[in-house]
């Protein structure tokens, strides 16, 4: 196992490695594979050969989201919005959307600065990219705003273009394979809590624009920890660095108390909750089709 500090070998050049899959044992067997949300460019030559041969050798693959098809994409897009005629200035205190609004200014004023060549030999251009993760943002529920917020950083920026392992994947088996569609992981979520989470997700921006804070772990962080097979590392626990920590010891009691509650939620919405549905789902599967060989795709925070 290597340590953080440390640069993972490539596979070709490890003796042992761990892997994010796991074997279901039955005849044929089926398999459970962790991904993340990362450019598969980043972790693609420190996956198994025995993972990369598990998906070639299964008859169906099965992921969280089917991200080739139009439709889940545009229904994850309104399951975003807030209902018909709202906007985030009518529901957020004004000074925290002032914030919002001037932080995302400074977002789309950095942003050609922040872009690669590569992504710019790409065809792609800033204004395009600010409006493809942030466009209609007056339009968005606070907790999406959120987490977008949170995407807005320079190293996630930069990398932008280039598809995420979980949607190569699914580009690879698209032809011949089958997916499922597990749509709007959230649910209505307090109003109370959403403010304070999104005023504390603004703090930790404007410190780090002011240089005074740095954030707990970042996308390379996470991206070190899986190609090195770290099982065990809590980062993982989130497998986006979109999902920010909110507690801290500097917070007062009573807000560290309303920090714990927020966590709480994320993990039972986006893990507990998501592997108890993934797993009724698999069973079914399973049970339903005894002669197929199942690779089922999800993210490893689990």
């Amino acid at each position: 196992m290597c340590v953080l500090t440390q640069l993972c070998l490539p596979l070709s050049q490890q003796n042992e490695l761990n892997s994010f899959l796991w074997t279901i044992k039955r005849d044929p067997p089926s398999y459970f594979f962790g991904t993340i949300h990362v450019p598969y460019t980043r972790v693609w030559d420190f996956i198994p050969e025995n993972s990369k041969k598990a998906f070639q050798q299964s008859h169906i693959v099965y992921f969280e989201l089917d991200l080739t098809d139009p439709y889940t994409i545009s229904a994850l897009t309104s399951c975003q919005l807030l209902p018909q005629g709202e906007n985030l200035q009518d529901v957020l205190p004004r000074d925290i959307y002032r914030r919002l609004k001037r932080h995302l200014e400074y977002v789309k004023l950095m942003m050609p600065s922040w872009m690669t060549p590569d992504q710019r030999g790409k065809g792609l251009y800033a204004d395009y990219l600010f409006n493809a993760i942030a466009g209609n943002w007056e339009r968005k529920r606070p907790v999406w705003v959120m987490l977008m917020v949170n995407s807005l950083t320079e190293v996630d920026i930069k990398s932008r273009g280039v598809p995420v392992l979980d949607l190569f994947l699914a580009q690879e088996a698209e032809r011949l394979r089958k997916t499922y569609q597990e749509l709007c992981l959230f649910l209505p979520f307090p109003l109370p809590q959403v403010v304070f989470a999104l005023n504390q997700t603004l703090l930790q921006q404007e410190s780090l624009r002011a240089g005074s804070f740095q954030i707990p772990y970042t996308t390379e962080d996470l991206i070190k920890h899986y190609n090195c097979g770290d099982l065990s590392s809590i980062i993982l626990n989130h497998d986006t660095s979109q999902v920010p920590n909110f507690i801290n010891a500097t917070l007062p009691a009573h807000e560290r108390i309303t920090a714990q509650e927020i966590d709480s939620y994320f993990r039972q919405e986006l893990i507990y909750k998501r592997n108890e549905r993934m797993g009724r789902r698999v069973k079914d599967l399973l049970e339903e089709h005894r002669d197929k060989s199942f690779f089922f795709a999800f993210g490893a925070g689990m």
